[in-house]
């Protein structure tokens, strides 16, 4: 059997999503030699930013209409997601120097689904006063809330004012500051990003964190947390790869794997193309390219990207925006997801929006369970609809040389999913990514 590229290596990378692309581009930095593999022919994977015509194409929706402008102007994401200004991911890519290929702006607005209505979730001490998602007693109860959110240090029991967050519950947190259930719910799926009400009655402490992170991501730039890189999400992936193959790491795209080669004792130490095979002494990949018994399934994830020829109503004409619609408010155990970008982020011509609601589905109807995210956008020119399964490996990798991400979750944010690729790093290098980093002193990389 002929060797594939040069036959042997520290590590083979199957996909080139955001996950392995981090991956191979940390190891590359650290002198291991990778080959990285993927059966499409672009970047991203899933993951990917697709041009009008590769997008119709994909969806098999013919030749797009002539009213949609230029094919060169777009860079849709099959899978959309925005990131937090200072959260794990912002961290990885100053760590990386991944910033340094990439322009970034900030998204106008992040608003939340309340009784029927859009309502923008304060993004200021002066929107809070105004706003209509609580009355003028529970503003002030909110208000104090988050000051002592805001001044909270978990090494610092003076900050604490005589509460354990590792033993308080998040409800009991809530209610400690006289917040009503409809505070709760806003604060804890708008703000926090939970998924679900499971967190209610487990320890305060890491859903505090998370809205700490929020809070000093929403300062940062004073209208949302939330920042994205001009011309999608699929330059993130071709930054890492770029620092991959700037270290040796080879790459080979439109390459199809047709085996994991597994030893007697069970451990992957090689695939196989073809009549050509490489080995290492690890293989890394999403679950799609691995066998059915080293994955198991999590859920199945619904996304529908919508163009449209105006903003999404009422988030005062946004050019970009996040919608979380909680579980709760449409009679759902788990929130939707709704986002939209423009031509400011350089995704669509002039005068036209793309927006993307993704959620799990829970009704066996894909229609049903985006239905409440579509009633908000108005007219829809033209959609595609996609149902995937999400999967997690069966175990760490230890033992059988698999290292296996996990699918990306139905968020509009890359929160829970850099947790993943944190852990993956952790599993395949055996310590903990370091990224201490302090993003305001280097301001000017995004």
């Amino acid at each position: 059997m002929e060797p594939l590229a040069d036959g042997e290596y520290d590590a083979i990378v199957m996909g080139t999503g955001l996950k392995e692309c981090v991956i191979s581009g940390l190891l590359s930095t650290q002198g291991k030699r990778v080959l990285q593999l993927d059966r499409n022919g672009y970047y991203g994977a899933d993951g990917a930013s697709l041009n009008l015509s590769t997008l119709f194409g994909k969806f098999q929706a013919g030749e797009p209409p002539t009213n949609l402008g230029a094919n060169r102007d777009y860079n849709i994401d099959l899978i959309p997601k925005f990131i937090m200004a200072t959260g794990n991911l912002t961290k990885m890519l100053l760590h990386t120097k991944v910033t340094r290929y990439l322009e970034f702006k900030s998204i106008s607005g992040s608003y939340v689904y309340k009784a029927g209505k859009v309502l923008k979730v304060p993004a200021t001490p002066q929107e809070a006063l105004s706003s209509p998602l609580m009355g003028l007693f529970e503003k002030r109860r909110f208000r104090n809330f988050l000051i002592f959110i805001d001044q909270y240090k978990p090494e610092s029991p003076e900050t604490h004012q005589g509460r354990d967050l590792n033993t308080m519950t998040m409800r009991q947190l809530y209610t400690d500051f006289g917040l009503v259930p409809d505070t709760h719910q806003f604060i804890s799926h708008a703000m926090c990003l939970e998924l679900d009400e499971d967190h209610m009655d487990q320890p305060a402490a890491s859903t505090v964190a998370t809205l700490q992170t929020y809070m000093y991501s929403l300062s940062r730039y004073g209208t949302s947390p939330y920042i994205y890189p001009v011309y999608g999400l699929g330059g993130l992936p071709e930054g890492f790869s770029r620092i991959c193959a700037i270290h040796g790491g080879t790459f080979m795209l439109n390459q199809d794997i047709d085996e994991v080669l597994f030893n007697e004792s069970g451990q992957a130490y090689g695939v196989k193309a073809g009549n050509q095979m490489a080995k290492a002494n690890m293989i890394i990949g999403d679950p799609s390219y691995f066998p059915p018994e080293k994955i198991k399934p999590t859920g199945v994830v619904v996304r529908c990207i919508c163009l449209l020829d105006h903003p999404i109503p009422n988030t005062n004409n946004a050019e970009s925006a996040q919608i979380v619609i909680p579980g709760p408010q449409v009679g759902r155990k788990n929130d939707i997801f709704v986002c939209a970008m423009s031509h400011g982020l350089a995704v669509a011509s002039p005068g036209i929006y793309v927006a993307i609601v993704s959620t799990l589905i829970e009704k066996g109807n894909p229609d049903e369970d985006v239905a409440p995210g579509l009633q908000i956008l108005g007219p829809i020119l033209q959609r595609f609809m996609s149902v995937s399964s999400t999967y997690e490996p069966v175990s760490d990798g230890s033992d059988d040389k698999c290292f296996i991400s996990a699918s990306f979750d139905a968020t509009s944010h890359f929160e829970h999913d850099v947790d993943d690729m944190l852990r993956l790093y952790e599993r395949v290098s055996g310590t903990k990514l370091d990224m201490s980093i302090n993003a305001d002193s280097v301001e000017g990389d995004y």
